[in-house]
């Protein structure tokens, strides 16, 4: 076991592969059992994915089910090939992607849609991870559209679950009484105090919206918004060969390149928000840095787009996934960083605990007692994960604006974006940036209207949604 040879100080080992790190459980890496138990209980999270399937594609569950376990499975990619995160959806894109999708009519047109978006997400996460040029390409972005972008982001996940017909319409009770227990677990200042007390309570917050959810099990049949869980014994089964046939190129064929075109726009609005994701994973590393320096963790931005965008392009062909493919869960990263801190006895190296949990989630996802627990409540699952992300997507948005004029840019391009999609909140913002800026079109302003709140904690940033 190679794992125990570790001098202090260096890197666990691997197989070198290029620019990637192969890394093996049991041979490279220990595997760390509370990570696994976890990850058993959180692929609840994962399943949310389904009632998106379900509503915007008419995906039956077992086919959607599908989508969710391939994208499961490559999930895996990440700390296999070398890349120390927990890796996601990428929630905060989650209504970009919806508002692109619901231009065209359900049926192979929309499939096509969310084909050629992922797929050219992927190429171009792919190019910008080989080439470096990640880091330049978001610089060009005007803070003021940033702002835009993410703000709008957050108001569109808000929207559409108070929409008309959304899953509030469905789940009042549930989702009111399941929102404001998430929100004090996450957000709460007096539940920081309990945390600082008690580890117990530290443990509760750490879960995320976890136990949101499991208390939305019992929530919702008690105000007779779903039903109570059938438990059923055994294992689930996706079915694969109604997602191949119907919701694939393998049996629809190639979108057209109208597609691809009428794309881009969300598909650049999403790249700026998977650059934020990136962003973060550096930060939260280089906090567990300072605490375990016996091991070297090595993140490599350009290695991740390589997987996320690789992992997008694979999705665009076998299972077309409206979440994505995103390069962090922050909610876990957060978890798994703060059991790392604690030292090599709780989590020998920081790829056991990221890979543990993630081959739990997988397990979770076979098994149908877990399956069907949480399957009356999916609905509410996803709205408390997008209410969430809106949350702390409008809070990160505002911070983005360096000035008054930014933000009321921002505004303009946010409300733009959830009401006409990604390509007339560009042109938008391009608009508006160089009437009110003209040569500084690139640079803007600072009047210092943020300064105050520039070091404040940014927890919700980290926080909490996958």
């Amino acid at each position: 076991m190679k794992w125990k040879n570790r001098r202090y100080g260096e890197e666990t080992s691997y197989i070198p592969a290029g620019p990637f790190k192969i890394r093996l459980p049991f041979v490279h890496y220990r595997f760390e059992w509370p990570d696994y138990v976890q990850g058993l209980l959180m692929c609840a999270v994962d399943l949310g994915a389904i009632t998106l399937l379900a509503d915007h594609l008419g995906m039956p569950f077992d086919v959607a089910l599908a989508v969710v376990v391939l994208n499961g499975l490559l999930y895996l990619a990440h700390h296999l090939l070398g890349d120390p995160v927990i890796p996601g959806w990428i929630t905060p894109a989650v209504p970009l992607l919806v508002l692109f999708v619901g231009q065209f009519p359900e049926g192979p047109d929309r499939v096509y849609a969310l084909v050629a978006f992922q797929l050219t997400l992927g190429i171009l996460s792919i190019v910008l991870g080989m080439t470096g040029l990640a880091s330049k390409v978001v610089r060009l972005v005007p803070n003021a559209i940033k702002s835009g972008i993410i703000l709008g982001a957050g108001i569109g996940a808000v929207v559409s679950i108070f929409e008309v017909g959304g899953k509030f319409d469905l789940f009042p009770y549930t989702i009111s009484i399941c929102i404001g227990f998430a929100f004090y677990l996450l957000f709460s200042k007096s539940f920081g105090k309990l945390k600082m007390r008690n580890k117990a309570w530290v443990f509760l917050g750490n879960l995320g919206i976890l136990p949101a959810i499991l208390l939305a099990v019992f929530v919702a049949p008690i105000f007779g918004e779903a039903k109570w869980p059938n438990i059923q014994w055994g294992f689930s089964s996706p079915d694969f060969a109604t997602l191949w046939s119907d919701y694939t190129v393998f049996g629809l064929g190639f979108p057209a390149m109208t597609f691809f075109l009428s794309a881009i726009p969300a598909v650049f609005a999403t790249y700026l928000v998977v650059f934020g994701d990136v962003l973060k994973t550096k930060a939260l590393l280089s906090e567990s840095d300072e605490v375990r320096d016996d091991e070297k963790v090595d993140y490599n931005p350009n290695r991740a787009h390589l997987i996320f965008g690789g992992r997008n392009v694979i999705m665009s062909f076998i299972g077309p996934d409206i979440t994505m493919c995103g390069p962090l869960w922050a909610a876990m990263q957060v978890v798994v960083v703060e059991r790392f801190k604690n030292g090599k006895k709780a989590m020998n190296s920081f790829f056991g605990g990221a890979g543990s949990f993630r081959w739990g989630t997988n397990t979770g996802l076979f098994l149908l007692p877990v399956v069907s627990l949480v399957e009356p409540i999916l609905g509410v699952a996803l709205a408390l994960t997008l209410l969430v992300q809106g949350y702390v997507s409008v809070r990160v948005g505002v911070m983005q604006a360096k000035s008054q004029r930014d933000l009321g840019i921002a505004g303009v391009v946010a409300a733009i974006l959830v009401i006409k999609g990604a390509g007339m909140a560009f042109a938008a913002g391009i608009l508006l940036c160089a009437l009110l800026y003209g040569k500084d079109f690139f640079k803007g302003e600072n009047d210092n209207t943020f300064t105050d709140h520039e070091e404040e904690e940014e927890e919700e940033e980290e926080i909490k949604a996958g």
